[in-house]
């Protein structure tokens, strides 16, 4: 069964006009993306949760964010990420800047996935180790779109300013192909460029035209909508509502489907990016009005890479003609049934980790002085889709294995060329 998808052909296509359009967002306080999951889950009923492999890597993880102090400071330990000023200042002239990368970033994250997995000629983007230092290396995946646009910027590119990717005159499709160029040993190009393109040009005219060129602009502006109380959630569905491209849904049997994946991590590494030091403050600079870990009404971000592994930490079962499919590399088209099954399940079942973590946490402060209890509260979908992807690419790389508890054979991610993730 085929499931008819969204999609932003008129944007993509069309490099001339934009309508910009609000989209049907729910406005419930709770997110429609659990409920829409919920719902797919069900109905799709390809891919099944395992309860007892949910306990077993519930209290895996759990251990592993106690022992690795696993937290969303994590997000400023990865070297090629640039990092916001400390002390936070509002006035700070560099958070601009530090908000107009992690936005293009998010606009563009997705479908890194490669035919030629593993190989030394995959797709990748030869920049440095880090920011500190200059020695080279090729960076793939997620990582190689980093690299490439902290080269441009190196080079002296303005290519994160919203006002000149958003023009053909200042930044040409060529200059964008060159920016995203593969290594020289590369035999793969980047995946979608024409669509990379469009979205960054579609974005880039709609934060130039209605909030003076910046993500920082359109930050200020959600808060004066929301009077300074707005929080991650409401964020998600103002961004939802303003950019066709992060509107990431379906409809399965008449309903829409709400998946949001590159809203959601926008949101999430604006919150993990900007997460303060707790021996400064513990108020977020971002979301003032925010009373507690409001971060934990968002979900997972619905991708590839994280049902790989939850499906490698029995989490999640797949039907003999799924695990043929991923063993002989077969794409699963975008909307159809096993594809959805795979992204709503994966979002149901670290809601699920999520609860079964929060209980491990209250049973072991039980009878514990509250100065030395942990703090389940801070256990957010979020923090776990960071860990479970960090884990993956370790894992890929050969750095790590899961020892203690049962596994099942690490099969490949699935294959699904998508803007959406």
């Amino acid at each position: 069964m085929k499931i008819l998808s969204r999609t932003t052909s008129a944007i993509l296509d069309e490099k001339d006009t934009l309508e910009i359009f609000i989209g049907e967002v729910q406005l419930s306080s709770t997110n429609p993306v659990r409920e829409s999951a919920q719902f797919a889950y069900l109905k799709t009923n390809v891919v099944e949760i395992n309860q007892e492999g949910v306990s077993v890597a519930a209290k895996y993880i759990s251990e592993k964010l106690r022992s690795e102090s696993y937290t969303p400071r994590i997000w400023r330990t990865h070297g090629i990420h640039i990092l916001p000023h400390e002390p936070h200042s509002p006035s700070d002239p560099w958070n601009k800047t530090i908000l107009d990368w992690i936005f293009l970033i998010s606009s563009l994250n997705f479908s890194f996935w490669s035919e030629k997995e593993g190989r030394s000629d995959q797709y990748g983007v030869e920049w440095q180790v880090s920011w500190e230092n200059d020695e080279k290396k090729v960076w793939t995946g997620y990582w190689s779109l980093v690299a490439a646009l902290n080269k441009a910027l190196q080079n002296g590119i303005p290519i994160t300013d919203p006002t000149f990717y958003s023009s053909e005159t200042l930044c040409p499709d060529s200059l964008i192909e060159s920016i995203f160029a593969s290594a020289e040993q590369c035999s793969e190009t980047i995946p979608l460029l024409q669509q990379r393109t469009a979205i960054m040009r579609e974005v880039g005219y709609i934060l130039t035209t209605a909030f003076g060129g910046s993500y920082q602009g359109l930050l200020n502006e959600f808060q004066r909508e929301h009077h300074g109380q707005g929080t991650a959630l409401d964020l998600v569905k103002f961004v939802i509502d303003t950019f066709p491209s992060f509107r990431d849904e379906v409809y399965l049997e008449g309903r829409k489907i709400c998946l949001w994946k590159r809203a959601q991590i926008l949101v999430a590494d604006t919150w993990a990016a900007f997460y303060p030091d707790p021996s400064i403050t513990s108020k977020h600079p971002l979301f003032p009005g925010e009373q507690g870990p409001a971060i934990c009404d968002l979900t997972m971000f619905a991708d590839y890479r994280v049902p790989q592994i939850l499906h490698h930490l029995r989490i999640l079962s797949y039907p003999p003609s799924l695990v043929k499919a991923l063993r002989k590399g077969t794409t699963l088209e975008p909307g159809s049934r096993e594809e959805v099954s795979l992204r709503a399940t994966s979002i149901v079942a670290v809601e699920k980790v999520r609860e079964e973590i929060i209980r491990i946490v209250d049973t072991n402060n039980s009878g514990v002085e509250a100065a030395e209890k942990e703090t389940a509260g801070e256990v957010s979908s979020v923090l776990i889709d960071f860990f479970l992807w960090d884990m993956a690419k370790r894992l890929e790389r050969g750095e790590e294995r899961i020892e203690g508890i049962e596994t099942s054979d690490l099969l490949p991610a699935h294959r699904t060329r998508s803007i959406w993730y």
